[in-house]
């Protein structure tokens, strides 16, 4: 369950038998074959988000470049850690709002979703932090290669 959003640790299971249109099926296995996912991840994960979406229209999950999939804001490019951050950082939603290109209704969307699920959205924030750190000395060695 590595890609998910409910990748955080190893889950419980239950045993759930459902009866599935053929069609519904079919693209199932096509697409675990093409993500290289086993069926029950990818169903996993899928009805995890669908269920997550069902409770926040305004959130989507975007794959980033490690193939890893994160909370965000539809209609942006914005996971929902970085718009908390930004809240965080400012005087009130609105600011932070507008700071960001967002109306309220946007931002507040995202500070839902957080409340939801506020130890995986913090975890998220602070595997970036990290992997951004990384990346800054990778740089920084790379300048002092180039004098």
């Amino acid at each position: 369950m590595g890609r998910g959003a409910a990748s955080r640790g190893p889950a419980r299971t239950s045993q759930r038998t459902f009866r599935l249109a053929e069609g519904t099926i079919r693209q199932l296995d096509e697409r675990a074959r093409e993500l290289s996912e086993s069926r029950n991840a990818l169903a996993q994960r899928l009805l995890d988000e669908a269920l997550r979406l069902e409770r926040h229209p305004l959130i989507y999950f975007r794959e980033g470049g490690a193939g890893l999939r994160r909370p965000a804001l539809t209609g942006t490019r914005l996971y929902v850690w970085q718009i908390l951050d930004t809240v965080r950082a400012s005087e009130s939603v609105e600011e932070a709002a507008t700071f960001l290109g967002l109306n309220e209704r946007q931002a507040r969307a995202a500070i839902a979703y957080y409340a939801d699920y506020q130890d995986e959205v913090d975890a998220y924030a602070e595997e970036e932090r990290e992997f951004a750190r990384r990346e800054h000395e990778r740089w920084e060695r790379t300048q002092q290669v180039l004098g």
